[in-house]
């Protein structure tokens, strides 16, 4: 097991926070007229009453630029000002050529740089907001658009009825810029991980790639041990959080607002006992859009933003738990 933590000096803002999701709803009624599950089952075990998926003819890159585009609308950036793009993703157009060139491609963004991270899955999001502070921590990049996507509609088996019913489709994207006012932007990240195959896709790599065989096995379509998911995002999301809010030199109580990757109401709700943290400082997207992966954080800061929070003086940890497992967390101060 390995620890990144860093409560260093910080020159990067991290603002912007928009979602694109489509417009296709699909309702616990909807999954239960196909499926041998209920509405009290779904929304008992994992608070989601509704999930988006994407239209048919439609891929991840366009998500990600309809995300991309409200930030940079917002922002008063012109794509052609980009330094670069990180975008997060487990569900791609395809294997390769790279998602972040097509959103590049597709916004108009001619000089940037694109990076993809496609395999940091829950946590991509997060990923990509660090990976993006320390670019423009350093003098060779001013401006970078994050965007985490996922089209997980497409990676779940449509007749699994302890799969299916969680997870949804949506992209999120924000805008991280270099920031000379001291103390403010991502104060603090910590990010551990643990080799652990309980959630995963097992065929598709080069250890297990696609044939006949895996394909009837459906091992192209994700796999998930819940009980041990469960147990590790208890476990180890207040973990990161404390330490993430130490290296800041803050308090607990010092937090105004808690944005955890959006999986499961109980494990939210499970963190924030633990931490004894109200539930009313954590805003809930997934019980309109389900668990949407590496952008559920992006969803859940979107919609605290519209509902008036986020602003200055006001300080938010973002944590999140991915397959991997990979987990972290940092502390903006905005």
């Amino acid at each position: 097991m390995t620890q990144i933590g860093s409560s260093t000096t910080r020159t990067a803002t991290v603002s912007y926070f928009n979602e694109a999701v489509p417009d296709t709803v699909v309702s616990n009624a909807d999954l239960c007229a196909v499926l041998d599950t209920s509405n009290e089952w779904i929304v008992t075990n994992t608070g989601i009453e509704n999930r988006r998926y994407l239209e048919e003819g439609l891929a991840a890159s366009d998500l990600a630029a309809e995300a991309a585009r409200k930030s940079l609308d917002e922002a008063g950036i012109d794509a052609r000002d980009l330094d670069a793009i990180v975008i997060s993703t487990g569900t791609p157009d395809q294997p390769f050529p790279s998602c972040a060139v097509m959103v590049k491609e597709k916004i108009g963004a001619t000089r940037a740089l694109p990076l993809d991270l496609t395999q940091a899955a829950c946590s991509g999001g997060l990923m990509a907001m660090e990976l993006a502070s320390s670019m423009v921590s350093c003098d060779r990049y001013t401006t970078v658009l994050v965007i985490a996507v996922e089209v997980l509609s497409r990676q779940t088996d449509p007749t699994d009825r302890t799969i299916r019913v969680f997870f949804g489709d949506a992209a999120g994207a924000a805008i991280v810029t270099r920031d000379a006012e001291p103390g403010r932007g991502i104060v603090s990240s910590v990010i551990d991980s643990e080799l652990d195959m309980s959630v995963g896709i097992r065929g598709g790599g080069s250890a297990r790639p696609l044939t006949h065989e895996t394909l009837d096995a459906g091992e192209h379509l994700i796999h998930m041990n819940g009980r041990r998911v469960m147990e590790m995002a208890t476990k180890k999301l207040p973990e990161a959080i404390t330490d993430a809010v130490r290296e800041a030199g803050l308090e607990i109580d010092d937090v105004d607002n808690f944005i955890f990757h959006q999986a499961n109401i109980n494990i939210i709700h499970a963190a924030l006992d633990s931490l004894g943290v109200d539930r009313s400082k954590a805003p809930i997207s997934l019980d309109r859009l389900g668990n949407t992966g590496s952008a559920s954080i992006f969803t859940a800061l979107a919609q605290l933003r519209r509902a008036g929070g986020l602003t200055r003086g006001e300080t938010t940890v973002i944590a999140t738990i991915g397959a991997g497992f990979i987990w972290g967390a940092l502390v903006v101060r905005h």
